[in-house]
């Protein structure tokens, strides 16, 4: 089995390959590793879902690690709705300056320990994001093929673009997706992932989530909770 871990920093540009840390640590090598070959330090996210993207997470997110970002994010929509605190406002976004993301705290049902870290729940979390990659249909045969060429140039092969592949070229299985969330911890991560990966600019795609919310038992309060705090954290990249 793969590592699913690290192929989920790869799906959210967490790490450059070939480089010793995450690209806001290392900049500058950065800059040149993408000028020489820029679908080396891509987020498979963005091969996935083509000019659609342009966003990613603010601060600190990115050097924390795909696993921990996207459970940093539910653990801090989670512990605000718990608390009945307003959903967060764009203006609370953090910035390079600001990195206020952390990862959740270890004895939380987010932490690495907990059900939620484990290989096994990582690999529905990308299968989570594939499905929502897909969710306005518009990946067919030829742009799944293209797809593939783009992630095997980012130094993704053997099994884990084979599970890539598969996963793209398969139905969604919504069914099998709210059925691997077993605590409420997971089924929160599970649709962070989700809304993480895209901007739910058609009907289909907000379709999708609304359906993956209903599914998933998550109550209306804590979705608007997600979404803002998923949204909060987003910003436009840099040219």
């Amino acid at each position: 089995m793969f590592d699913a871990k690290k192929l989920l920093d790869q799906f959210l540009g967490s790490q450059v390959p070939g480089l010793g840390g995450s690209v806001r640590d290392r900049a500058g090598d950065a800059v040149q590793t993408a000028r020489n070959n820029p679908m080396k330090t891509g987020a498979l996210a963005a091969v996935l879902l083509g000019t659609k993207t342009g966003r990613n997470i603010a601060g600190n997110a990115l050097a924390i690690g795909g696993l921990a970002a996207i459970a940093g994010l539910g653990y801090q929509a989670y512990k605000n709705y718990q608390a009945g605190q307003a959903p967060a406002a764009p203006s609370d976004a953090p910035s390079a300056n600001n990195p206020v993301l952390l990862p959740p705290p270890v004895d939380s049902g987010f932490g690495p320990a907990s059900p939620a870290g484990s290989n096994e729940f990582v690999l529905v979390l990308i299968r989570a994001m594939i499905a929502a990659a897909k969710a306005d249909g518009h990946i067919d045969d030829a742009e799944r093929a293209l797809i593939m060429d783009k992630i095997k140039a980012a130094d993704v092969s053997g099994e884990a673009a084979a599970f890539i592949e598969r996963e793209l070229a398969s139905p969604t299985d919504i069914d099998a997706l709210v059925a691997a969330a077993v605590t409420e911890e997971q089924r929160v991560e599970l649709y962070t992932a989700s809304r993480l990966t895209i901007e739910p600019d058609s009907r289909a795609e907000r379709g999708y989530l609304d359906l993956l919310a209903g599914r998933l038992g998550l109550a209306d309060q804590l979705v608007d909770h997600i979404e803002a705090t998923v949204s909060s954290a987003k910003t436009t990249l840099s040219q």
